[in-house]
């Protein structure tokens, strides 16, 4: 039986069903296979030795989703070298491919959860009704140990940047 969460997040005002867990701190992070830009499948093990910042969102052809993964590029100016920036969606992996060269952004890695949801149900956010996935953020420590989430409860509305990447920079 597959866990639905109801309350965690709306789009628009209209509450979203979450398919899967709810990761929490200190939660040891569930491996996953996503899919690169050039069709290669990667695992939580492709980025060992580095802290993961997970900026997880619906599209990135949409305004808010396309502001914060051009911010999060931006940051990564200023975060060290151990950090890596995985953008995920359900985006085809060509469209993030095209997407990120007409945004010019290539500090950060997007990967693609569209061929099975596989992030998406291990990290409880993939949205039942619409086959996509909701706003939320992770860092994980180099031995895969959460220590920052957040579910953002309105889809429309940015994570907390500022508590994000203090967590980052705090490990």
């Amino acid at each position: 039986m597959v866990l639905e969460r109801n309350g965690v997040t709306e789009m628009h005002g209209k509450p979203l069903t979450l398919i899967g867990p709810e990761i929490k701190v200190g939660d040891k992070a569930p491996d996953f296979r996503l899919l690169t830009n050039d069709l290669k499948t990667v695992s939580l093990s492709n980025y060992e030795d580095k802290i993961k910042l997970i900026s997880v969102i619906p599209s990135l052809d949409t305004s808010v989703c396309n502001a914060q993964t051009r911010r999060l590029n931006e940051e990564m100016n200023n975060l060290s070298k151990d950090v890596v920036v995985l953008t995920v969606s359900v985006d085809l992996p060509f469209a993030q491919n095209r997407w990120c060269g007409a945004a010019n952004v290539n500090n950060i890695v997007t990967l693609s959860d569209h061929k099975d949801t596989n992030f998406g149900v291990s990290y409880g956010v993939l949205i039942k009704d619409d086959r996509i996935l909701t706003r939320a953020v992770f860092v994980l420590d180099k031995e895969n140990v959460v220590r920052h989430v957040e579910y953002v409860s309105e889809n429309v509305n940015h994570p907390d940047y500022e508590a994000l990447l203090d967590a980052v920079k705090k490990i």
